[in-house]
C-alpha cells in the first residue's frame, strides 16, 4: 500500500486486515522481526530485528517538532484515536496483528471506548524513526487525533517521544520493550501496554533460579540493545534467586553460521542457556544449536521472542520443541475471555494463531476504555485523562490481570513460562506455569 491508501484518515473499523504475519507474503520478515520490543532495523540490508516486543535500528531518531495540542471535543463526539504501526517495510508483516488487536476490541464493545464511538486513523511508521515522525506529526496536525496507540519498535517509540510529550497527547505504546521508555525517556503523556525487555528476561532468571538448583547457565543474545537488556534483565533474576552464570557471548545481528559460538557454549561446562535472537536470527539460532547436538545437553531458555511469535515457531520446526520461554501471553491460556479473542481472531486471520503483538494491543484499547469510562468519556481535559490512565485499577484481560504502574507508566502484569510442543503438524505455546506478577523497577 502507499501513504495515500494507508492514511485514509478518520473511519471507524478499518476492515480487511488479511492474512496477519504470512511469511510468504513478507519475505523481509523473519530477518527484520524478532522477539523483544526495542530495536528494529531500517531497511533489509542494515542489521534489523524486534525486541520481544519490537525491531532494530540504529540510526538516531530525528528532533521531532511538537505540534499544537488539538482543540477540547465534548464527551459525545467520536474518540479520535491514532493507531501508528509499520505496514511496509521489513515489519510488514507484523502491523496487521496490531492493528487486529484493536479492531477485535472495539468489534466486541460496539465499536466505542469510553462509551465514545472510535474514529480510526491509521498510520504506516514503515518500522523506521524518520517516518514514524512525520507520520505522527500528520496525525496530530490533519488527523486532529485525541489519542494514538500501536509502535512496533522502540527506535520509533523513542523518536516520537518528546512530539508526543510537547503536544501533550497521550500515546499507548503497544509494542516497543526498551527499557528507557519507562525510564530515563519516561513522559506523563507517554503509557505502554507491553512490557519492558526488563520484565519477560527477569521473570524467567527468577524461575530457573529458584526452580533448577544445580544450573550453570551460560549467557547468548544478538549483540544489540535489546539483546544486551534482555540478558541484564535474566542476570538480575538469576542471581538475585542464587544462581551461577558460567559465560556470555554476544553474536553479531544477522549472524549466519553460529558453530564459532556453539562450539564456545559446548565447551563452557554450562548444564543450561539463556538466549535471545530477534526474527530470522532467532530461527537460525535455534536450529543450528539443536543441529550441532546441544539441545539435549543444555535446555534453552528465553524471553519471548526466541520462538514467538507463531510464524517464528513454525519457521523453527522441530529443533524448537522443548524451548521454554516466558511472555505475556499464549493463545493456549484457559480463560473465557482468551477464547473469545483467540476465536475473534483465528476468525480474521485465516487460521494464523494470535502472538502477544495482537494481545498488547488489545490491552491497549482496553486500558483506554477502561480509563476514559471513569471521566464518562471526556477528553478535555488531558491531565485528567492522564490521572485515570495511571489510576486505571486492575482489569482482566485474555492474558490475566492487567495493572499500570502509575510511577513508570508501565504495566504490571503476569508472565507465563511457557513450552513450544507438538500440536498436531505443527506446534503451540503450552503454558506451564504462571510466573506472576512482574513490574519494572522504573
Amino acid at each position: 500500500m502507499d501513504d495515500q491508501t494507508l492514511a485514509i484518515g478518520r473511519r471507524q473499523f478499518l476492515a480487511g486486515v488479511g492474512k496477519a504475519g504470512v511469511l510468504m507474503a513478507f519475505p523481509g520478515f523473519l530477518s527484520a522481526c524478532g522477539g523483544g520490543a526495542e530495536d528494529e532495523p531500517a531497511t533489509a540490508d542494515t542489521a534489523g530485528a524486534t525486541d520481544p516486543g519490537d525491531p532494530v535500528d540504529e540510526t538516531q531518531p530525528p528532533s521531532p517538532t511538537a505540534e499544537p495540542t488539538p482543540s477540547p471535543v465534548a464527551a459525545a463526539d467520536p474518540l479520535r484515536v491514532g493507531l501508528l504501526i509499520p505496514l511496509s517495510g521489513n515489519l510488514a508483516a507484523i502491523g496487521p496483528e496490531l492493528q487486529t488487536g484493536l479492531e477485535i476490541y472495539l468489534e466486541q464493545h460496539g465499536g466505542a471506548l469510553g462509551g465514545r464511538p472510535v474514529e480510526l486513523l491509521v498510520e504506516d511508521s514503515e518500522g523506521v524513526p524518520e517516518a514514524g515522525v512525520r507520520k505522527a506529526q500528520r496525525m496530530l496536525r490533519e488527523g486532529n487525533v485525541e489519542v494514538v496507540t500501536g509502535i512496533l519498535s522502540s527506535p520509533v517509540a523513542l523518536g516520537v517521544r518528546d512530539l508526543f510529550h510537547e503536544s501533550r497527547v497521550p500515546l499507548i505504546i503497544s509494542n516497543a520493550a526498551a527499557n528507557a521508555i519507562t525510564r530515563e525517556a519516561l513522559s506523563p503523556y507517554i503509557f505502554r501496554s507491553a512490557f519492558s525487555n526488563y520484565q519477560p528476561s527477569w521473570a524467567m532468571g527468577r524461575w530457573l533460579g529458584e526452580n533448577v538448583s544445580d544450573a550453570q547457565v551460560f549467557l547468548t543474545a544478538a549483540d544489540y540493545a535489546a539483546g544486551t537488556e534482555m540478558l541484564e534483565g535474566f542476570r538480575t533474576g538469576y542471581e538475585e534467586a542464587g544462581g551461577s552464570i558460567v559465560g556470555e557471548i554476544l553474536p553479531p545481528l544477522q549472524t549466519t553460521d553460529y558453530q564459532p559460538f556453539l562450539a564456545g557454549i559446548a565447551d563452557s561446562g554450562a548444564n543450561a542457556v539463556f538466549a535471545f535472537f530477534p526474527g530470522g536470527d532467532a530461527v537460525t539460532f535455534v536450529q543450528q544449536y539443536a543441529e550441532f547436538g546441544l539441545k539435549d545437553a543444555m535446555p534453552l531458555y528465553g524471553p519471548l521472542g526466541l520462538t514467538d511469535p507463531e510464524q517464528i515457531l513454525a519457521a523453527q520446526g522441530p529443533a524448537a520443541l522443548g524451548i521454554r520461554t516466558a511472555s505475556t501471553y499464549s493463545s493456549e491460556l484457559d480463560n473465557d475471555l482468551n477464547a473469545e479473542f483467540v476465536e475473534a481472531f483465528v476468525a480474521r486471520s485465516d487460521g494464523v494463531l494470535p502472538s502477544p503483538f495482537a494481545l498488547q494491543s488489545h490491552n491497549a484499547a482496553q486500558l483506554l476504555d477502561v480509563a476514559l469510562g471513569k471521566l464518562d468519556g471526556d477528553t478535555s481535559d488531558v491531565e485528567a485523562v492522564v490521572d485515570a490512565l495511571e489510576n486505571v485499577g486492575t482489569f482482566e484481560t485474555p492474558a490475566g490481570a492487567f495493572e499500570m504502574d502509575p510511577a513508570t507508566h508501565n504495566p504490571v502484569r503476569p508472565f507465563y513460562l511457557l513450552e513450544a510442543t507438538q500440536a498436531g503438524e505443527g506446534s503451540v505455546h503450552e503454558v506451564v506455569e504462571d510466573l506472576g506478577p512482574v513490574a519494572d523497577p522504573g
